[in-house]
């Protein structure tokens, strides 16, 4: 531990001698939260971005993806070389939804916009109906985003073409690749380490200020959380808050209220965090990460999920939560 301390003295913004004095003086655990502050340093983030490729945002772990374009019909799969930048492996011509625009109902014939996970592969050992060609992969679409905007609908796919059958040049919602290309696809990405991406045209490209800005507020949303500061927490989420479970800001805020008021110890930690500018909006983003979290009363370890805007005085809100 303590050679971990000394190494990030080194990095540090705050002077050796303070945080050693601080650490002679108050043990480690003073040291701990000047640390988790320096994690809400700007310059902080600056230099973890400075050589960063961030063509689809803030990934830190290992991914592919697939970004569709639905006006150009095209279909794009890129992947990480060993510099962690990403490269265009192969682009698709594909068919869309046959009406414009964003998939807002069951049965609209349009194709969603968003960010989404690919579930599960479907083929002929689970009785694929040919219609789909010899493979299909099964979206997470609705996401939660989508279920808190009233969309509805189901089954949407990237999938192949008829076998021995005719069709039209569109679907009815799904994102659809020759058969060879499918396959092709399929032997290139791991379909449980792969975003798809859809866009109405060009992929949205953000700027490293706004990451910078987004990365910054992350780790002071978690330094208030971590020290109990209610007030400085609540601040974070939105006046249109709602969490997975439908709770909405007054109820949110008064039951972490009276958590903060146990001002229990807590070990928080994220990795493999993820920061997608969302599809067809402004300053919203989707950010995904892997969290840690132990109190003297609970303890979690999973996916979290949060939905975030940036306001007019460039203010990082929260206004989704899984």
């Amino acid at each position: 531990m303590k050679l971990l301390i000394l190494f990030l003295l080194t990095i540090s913004s705050i002077g050796a001698n303070d945080i050693l004095t601080n650490y002679r003086l108050h043990g480690i655990n003073n040291i701990e939260k000047q640390l988790d502050y320096e994690l809400t340093s700007s310059s902080y983030w600056e230099k973890e971005l400075q050589n960063k490729d961030t063509t689809f945002g803030y990934i830190e772990s290992n991914i592919s993806i697939l970004s569709c374009d639905k006006n150009s019909s095209t279909l794009t799969l890129y992947k990480q070389d060993e510099n962690s930048t990403y490269n265009l492996i192969k682009e698709y011509n594909a068919f869309t939804g046959k009406v414009a625009g964003d998939k807002r109902k069951e049965g609209d014939l349009k194709t969603p916009l968003g960010i989404y996970k690919i579930k599960e592969k479907l083929n002929k050992d689970t009785k694929l109906d040919p219609f789909y060609g010899p493979l299909a992969f099964v979206t997470s679409y609705p996401n939660l985003y989508d279920r808190i905007q009233g969309k509805s609908g189901s089954g949407i796919w990237v999938h192949g073409l008829p076998i021995k059958r005719d069709r039209d040049d569109f679907t009815r919602g799904c994102i659809a690749i020759n058969n060879l290309n499918i396959e092709c696809l399929d032997k290139n990405i791991d379909i449980f380490n792969t975003l798809l991406i859809i866009n109405p045209n060009e992929h949205i490209q953000t700027t490293k200020e706004k990451l910078n800005l987004l990365l910054t507020q992350l780790f002071k949303w978690r330094y208030s959380w971590l020290y109990s500061d209610t007030d400085a927490y609540l601040s974070f989420y939105a006046d249109d808050f709602t969490r997975f479970d439908g709770m909405r800001v007054k109820e949110f805020s008064k039951y972490k209220t009276h958590i903060f008021n146990k001002n229990e110890k807590k070990i928080i930690l994220f990795s493999d965090i993820h920061i997608i500018p969302y599809p067809n909006t402004r300053d919203i983003y989707q950010i995904t990460f892997k969290q840690y979290y132990k109190s003297n009363t609970f303890e979690f370890r999973g996916d979290k999920m949060l939905m975030v805007k940036i306001d007019e005085l460039n203010n990082f809100k929260i206004f989704i939560e899984k």
